[in-house]
């Protein structure tokens, strides 16, 4: 019985497995361009900007996750 239990939890719990999963990579995909395409930008390009290199990371950080 407990094995029956469990075989149905699991598989309710699993779409939504997926779904997590799936939005966790797309989050990173856009930190990543994020940071590649800021990282190509020059140092006068980001002061026109009004950014800082050091700045980066987190830009890119709040841009894919929300933070």
């Amino acid at each position: 019985m407990a094995a029956t239990t469990y075989d149905r939890t699991y598989a309710a719990a699993r779409p939504s497995l997926r779904a997590s999963l799936g939005q966790r990579v797309a989050q990173y995909r856009a930190y990543r361009q994020t940071l590649s395409e800021l990282g190509q930008l020059t140092d006068r390009e980001l002061a026109d900007l009004g950014l800082h290199r050091s700045q980066i990371t987190e830009i890119a950080t709040e841009a894919a996750y929300g933070a």
